[in-house]
C-alpha cells in the first residue's frame, strides 16, 4: 500500500437510532459529536437512519410483492396490449 494517498482511518461508532444499536467499526467518516463507548473511551459518532439491525431486507420483515397482483392491476388500468391491437 502506498503511503501518503489514502485517507485516514479512525475508530467511529455508527448508532441506528431506530433499532437502538450502536456499533464501533474504523471508519474515513469524521463527527463532532462524541459518545462514551462501552471500553470508556470517547470516539466520534454518526448517527443513521438504516442499518442491517433495522432494514426490512435484513431483520426478515419486508415485504413480500405479489407480481401477479402488480401485473393484473396494470392491465385493469391499461388494457392488456394484444387487444388494442386487434
Amino acid at each position: 500500500m502506498k503511503h501518503g494517498i489514502h485517507p485516514e482511518t479512525r475508530p467511529v461508532v455508527f448508532r441506528d437510532r431506530v433499532a437502538g444499536v450502536a456499533f464501533l467499526t474504523r471508519s474515513t467518516a469524521t463527527s463532532a459529536n462524541t459518545v462514551e463507548w462501552e471500553d470508556g473511551t470517547t470516539y466520534p459518532v454518526i448517527d443513521v437512519e438504516t442499518s442491517s439491525a433495522s432494514h426490512p431486507f435484513y431483520t426478515g420483515t419486508r415485504r413480500i410483492m405479489d407480481s401477479a397482483g402488480r401485473v393484473e392491476r396494470f392491465e385493469r388500468r391499461y388494457g392488456r396490449a394484444g387487444a388494442a391491437r386487434r
